[in-house]
C-alpha cells in the first residue's frame, strides 16, 4: 500500500558551517528518499519566530532563533513513502547523547543545542514547515528510476 508523503528537513547553521549538507543529502538518497525541493538560505528572525513559536515563553527561545539565524540553513523537502516516520528515525532523537548510532544525530551531533538538523514530527507540522519555507513554485513533482526498485 502506497503512502507517499512530503515532509520538511532543515540542515541547521552548525551542519552547514561544519560541511555536513553533503553528508545528509547522501544519506537521503541512498534510502531512497526524493528531494523534490531545496534551497540554501538565511532565515530571517520573523521566520525564525514562526517557524519556533510554539517554543515561545521558554527560557531556550531566544537563544534558538539567535543560533538558527546566524548562519545559513539548507531547506529541503523529501518524498516517499512514510516520509516523515522514515526521515525521524534517520536523525535520531533530539538529543545527540541518546541518539542512536547509524543516525545523523548520533553519528555527527554532540549536544543538543547544535544537533545538526530538524526534519517535520508529522504530517501536519510537514504541511506548516513546507509552506513556511517553499512557494509552490518551488517544489517539483518528478519520477526517479529507482522508484521501481523501492516500493513494492
Amino acid at each position: 500500500m502506497e503512502n507517499r508523503e512530503r515532509t520538511f528537513l532543515m540542515v541547521k547553521p552548525d551542519g552547514v558551517q561544519r560541511g555536513l549538507i553533503g553528508n545528509v543529502i547522501s544519506r537521503i538518497e541512498s534510502k531512497g528518499l526524493k528531494i523534490v525541493g531545496m534551497k540554501l538560505m538565511h532565515i530571517s528572525q520573523e521566520l525564525a519566530s514562526e517557524h519556533y513559536g510554539e517554543h515561545k515563553g521558554r527560557p531556550f527561545y531566544d537563544g534558538l532563533i539567535d543560533f538558527i539565524t546566524s548562519a545559513p540553513v539548507t531547506a529541503m523537502v523529501l518524498e516517499g513513502d512514510d516520509a516523515v516516520d522514515i526521515v525521524r528515525t534517520m536523525i535520531g532523537v533530539t538529543d545527540p547523547r541518546k541518539a542512536a548510532p547509524g543516525t545523523v544525530r548520533g553519528d555527527l551531533a554532540l549536544f543538543m543545542g547544535k544537533n545538526i538538523v530538524h526534519g517535520s514530527d508529522s504530517l501536519e507540522s510537514a504541511e506548516r514547515e513546507i509552506n513556511l519555507f517553499f512557494g509552490k513554485d518551488e517544489l517539483y513533482s518528478y519520477q526517479i528510476a529507482a522508484e521501481a526498485h523501492l516500493y513494492d
